[in-house]
């Protein structure tokens, strides 16, 4: 069955730089199609980006875009730069395997996503 397990979370000032990373256990990701998602309290849980099992396909979300870089090389990462305050969330990276689909992927369609971490805090704030 498998895990994931995110890391790199924490506090950081407007106009800083984090790194997520999601690793895996249980199974390797070469077969999954992955996804950053993100929840404050109160809110639905929104998809950031997400990358396909080819990693030919990445989507963002209009907020993110051009900030933030999703990559997978055996494990997933995001990196973010040009935090906002408005990018304070618990994210959460997910995944699905869609079998032969190589080139998909869903951007904001939770319900796709059958693997979750547990999630991490990001906090942009001076």
């Amino acid at each position: 069955q498998l895990q994931l397990v995110e890391s790199g979370g924490g506090l950081v000032q407007p106009g800083g730089s984090l790194r997520l990373s999601c690793t895996a256990s249980g199974d390797t990701l070469d077969s999954y199609a992955l996804g950053w998602f993100r929840q404050v309290p109160g809110k639905e849980r929104e998809g950031v980006s997400c990358i396909s099992t080819s990693g030919r396909t990445t989507m963002y979300a209009e907020a993110v875009k051009g900030r933030f870089t999703i990559s997978r090389d055996g494990s997933l990462s995001l990196q973010m730069d040009s935090l906002k305050p408005e990018d304070t969330a618990v994210y959460y990276c997910a995944a699905f395997n869609p079998g032969a689909v190589y080139n998909l992927c869903f951007l904001s369609t939770v319900s796709a996503y059958d693997s979750w971490g547990q999630g991490i805090q990001v906090t942009v704030s001076s």
